[in-house]
């Protein structure tokens, strides 16, 4: 989508300029991961217009292959107005009915473009776009079983797109069928109705998938598989600017780590920091860090200023 992002904080009803961003955690993720070196492609519908334009030129000038995305002449791409709070957490408001995106079908995937991967990555947000994006979710599932790929899967949870009773039903189904999933843990309280992040990474890992990466905010992550659970810190900030997509962008670090052959821990470790990065800038992914950039902040690389 297109994000509309205030140059000021305060409710929508006093502020009057906006910076116009790219927004979507699966952009996001493959931004995220493009700029750790990793080769990445995003699978969507765009309108033929100018957002969608725009949208296709900013995530091919990132590095990401664009080529499986289509245009769409009768729908529009999708926007996303955000609104940021002083208190309290930020406030998005989608405009995104009937979008382009929201009409994506099976027929869309291109099984010989997703055989070639090593990772398929998906988030809950997009089955609760449309029944027919539900089942191209289901559909890229299944070709990456065929192929042998691993699946990712942030359920990513979006209250304002569906029922609860629905999400939860669709989401759980979801995780029975991937072989990582990164929830948060607000996110495991409403989808288990469990409360200890013990508990839910249980109950994620019952459900299924092999490794289970709990998200705790500020304090890191757990994660786990059924033979052993690791609690990873996370890192202090003085001042969080804007946390919108740091989920997406810790997302991105844990399968970069995955890819170039770290353990589960230091993928983690990675995940945190790229998240950290995530928070410190207004925009979902203009904070996302460089391959150095990422080494410089862990201490594994010296800076050079000149």
């Amino acid at each position: 989508m297109v994000m509309m992002n205030p140059q000021e904080s305060g409710s929508l009803k006093y502020v009057n300029q906006f910076t116009k961003q790219l927004g979507g955690a699966e952009s996001n993720f493959a931004i995220g991961l493009a700029r750790l070196g990793i080769k990445v492609g995003w699978i969507s519908r765009l309108g033929n217009d100018s957002f969608g334009d725009y949208i296709e030129a900013f995530i091919r000038g990132e590095g990401v292959d664009v080529s499986r995305v289509k245009r769409d002449d009768k729908h529009p791409t999708g926007l996303m107005i955000k609104e940021r709070r002083g208190l309290g957490e930020s406030k998005v408001y989608y405009y995104r009915h009937n979008s382009a995106a929201s009409h994506m079908e099976p027929d869309d995937l291109d099984e010989e473009y997703i055989s070639q991967a090593k990772y398929l990555h998906l988030t809950g947000i997009t089955p609760a776009l449309s029944d027919s994006c539900r089942e191209v979710v289901y559909k890229a599932i299944e070709i990456a079983h065929k192929y042998g790929l691993k699946v990712t899967f942030d359920p990513n949870l979006r209250l304002k797109l569906w029922s609860k009773e629905e999400m939860r039903r669709v989401i759980l189904d979801i995780c029975s069928k991937v072989d990582i999933v990164l929830p948060g843990l607000s996110e495991g309280k409403i989808l288990l109705e469990m409360e200890k992040p013990e508990e839910i990474i249980d109950g994620f890992l019952k459900l299924g998938p092999k490794i289970v990466v709990l998200k705790v905010g500020e304090k890191g992550a757990i994660v786990a598989t059924k033979e052993d659970k690791h609690y990873v810190p996370g890192y202090t900030l003085k001042r969080v600017i804007d946390p919108i997509g740091a989920g997406d962008g810790f997302a991105a670090g844990f399968v970069a780590g995955q890819i170039k052959g770290y353990d589960l821990i230091e993928s983690v470790k990675l995940a945190n920091a790229v998240g950290a990065f995530a928070v410190t800038v207004k925009g979902d992914v203009e904070g996302l860090p460089t391959w150095d950039e990422l080494q410089v902040f862990l201490g594994n690389k010296e800076d050079i200023e000149r």
